[in-house]
């Protein structure tokens, strides 16, 4: 696993095929990086879909209202819905959206992203200064590449626990 500098703004994923370890970028996009936190401990995220995921783009999950494997998978729904918190204001920077980033997935409007995110499988310049990145993979690109393809996939991926490094034993 990788070298983990600040347990507190580092995310564990586990997926079927390892673990995933995210260094959550809290002085560029601070708002982000918490509201990621605060869902991950109070396991909002866990057996949550990827409910969208392009070959050669991204892979989309955190659809905590409609993409719970165990309770209430709606694929038709899956991608529509948020937490039961506000909405993020955008946190824009000038950082790239590049293989391994994660990016906060919104609406049209550049202030709605709540719980999706989405992780770069690739550069995605078009993306820059569009959506807020907030976070990179710093181990298990590998398994992130592995998670099955569609919108939505027919058997999608899902993430089985999402924890905060500092919480983890």
């Amino acid at each position: 696993m990788a070298d983990i500098k600040d347990p507190e703004n580092t995310i564990i994923i586990e997926l079927k095929d390892g673990p995933v370890v995210i260094e959550l970028l809290s002085d560029v996009a601070p708002k982000h990086a918490e509201r990621m936190k605060a869902l991950a401990r109070a396991g909002k995220y866990d057996n949550v879909a990827f409910h969208r995921v392009i070959e050669g783009f991204m892979a989309q999950t955190g659809d905590v209202e409609h993409a719970n494997m165990e309770k209430d998978y709606n694929p038709g729904r899956a991608g529509t819905g948020g937490s039961d918190m506000p909405d993020l204001p955008a946190e824009f920077s000038r950082l790239p959206h590049e293989r391994g980033t994660l990016g906060a997935a919104r609406s049209q409007n550049p202030n709605s992203a709540n719980s999706q995110f989405f992780i770069n499988f690739k550069d995605n310049s078009f993306l820059n200064g569009q959506y807020t990145v907030y976070g990179r993979v710093i181990s298990g690109m590998e398994h992130v590449d592995k998670i099955a393809r569609g919108e939505p996939p027919a058997n999608p991926g899902r993430m089985i626990s999402v924890k905060v490094a500092a919480d983890v034993q």
